[in-house]
């Protein structure tokens, strides 16, 4: 269904944000991908956009497109009415312009977090890649447990990548437990890629909290297999 609304929130960083809409209670999400325009988009931007709901989540924003503002010819023209006119339109920008310098500060701060958790990924990756090597090299482990583990990632980038696809085109969704389960089994490596890549799955709290969680008892399982085998 196409609507009208303005974008109440950008996160340029992350490359996401939220449209308002008078036809819509919710906040409608959208991506920087889904947005076609000369200008990037800015809080407070006229936009309109095809709004469609997928897998039981929240409204989403597609193909998402500036509104452009009504000519201001026929007013310029005239050399009476126009002039209050554009008297009593410009004092609303002054009062535009604090609420949105004041909303663009909070995600500059995100910024820390997600430096702090690519941090922690990538060296429990390290960790985790040289424990499996070892566990080779000392032939606590067949050969084979190296392409496995390459095979998982590769199977769970691709089913984030297919999820990824239907979400957008409506297809047919790969279920969170799914996602789940591949990392648990020691895909979260590929995991961790494809919400930093592809952008998917990346700003939802409740899914994010079972990844770490995942990655906590996978991690744990193997400490203990490490722990198991040298004694």
């Amino acid at each position: 269904m196409r609507k009208q609304g303005h974008i109440s929130r950008w996160n340029g960083p992350r490359g996401f944000g939220f449209i308002r809409s008078a036809d819509t209670l919710a906040e409608v999400f959208f991506h920087v991908r889904d947005f076609a325009g000369t200008a990037p988009p800015a809080e407070g931007m006229p936009v309109v956009f095809e709004e469609i709901h997928v897998g039981g989540k929240g409204p989403r924003a597609m193909a998402v497109r500036p509104l452009a503002a009504p000519p201001s010819t026929p007013a310029s023209s005239r050399s009476g009415p126009a002039r209050p006119r554009a008297a009593r339109s410009a004092p609303s920008r002054p009062d535009r312009t604090p609420r949105a310098s004041a909303d663009r500060r909070p995600p500059r701060s995100t910024g820390r977090p997600a430096a702090a958790g690519s941090t922690l990924a990538y060296g429990l990756m390290a960790v985790w890649a040289a424990a499996l090597l070892w566990l080779v090299y000392a032939r606590y482990l067949p050969g084979w447990t190296l392409a496995a583990a390459a095979a998982i990632n590769v199977v769970t980038l691709a089913a984030y990548a297919l999820d990824k696809q239907a979400a957008r085109t409506g297809g047919w969704r790969t279920s969170e437990q799914r996602l789940h389960l591949l990392a648990l089994a020691g895909g979260w490596p590929g995991a961790w890629v494809a919400q930093q890549w592809l952008r998917h799955k990346s700003s939802k709290p409740s899914f994010r909290t079972v990844y770490w969680a995942t990655v906590v008892v996978h991690c744990a399982a193997l400490a203990l297999a490490v722990y198991r085998l040298k004694a």
